[in-house]
């Protein structure tokens, strides 16, 4: 499910692939995860749209059909009962704000301390 969360939820393949009956796939999955098979997919879906959401900027129609979601309008409840928030007011909320450059710089360029030589010479 975490690999496919964009596809739709299949119960009869899952509960087929574990070998065991739809119901009692459902009430093992929910005595192991908390949740059932439905709201764990939903979680796995916006976990991916809430990162979409801060890395992108795709509109939130896209996003929501990319993770699998076929209406923007349960796509934008779920998401707010979840999150507790709008996908728009946590895009707004999670903006990249800037770092210096100084500081980006530093985490990338190679050390001019001979760490890496040091670490050879072992």
């Amino acid at each position: 499910m975490d690999g496919a969360y964009a596809q739709p939820l299949d119960i009869r393949r899952l509960a087929g692939v574990a070998h065991v009956s739809e119901s009692h796939f459902i009430r093992a999955f929910q005595a192991t995860f908390g949740e059932t098979p439905h709201r764990y997919l939903q979680r796995r879906r916006l976990e991916r749209a809430m990162f979409m959401l801060r890395e992108t900027s795709r509109d939130v129609t896209e996003i929501c059909l990319d993770v699998g979601f076929n209406s923007l309008g349960t796509f934008s409840r779920t998401f707010r009962e979840i999150v507790g928030e709008s996908p728009t007011s946590y895009r707004d909320r999670a903006e990249v704000k800037p770092v210096p450059t100084c500081f980006t710089m530093e985490g990338t360029r190679p050390s001019s301390f001979g760490e890496a030589r040091a670490k050879n010479r072992h």
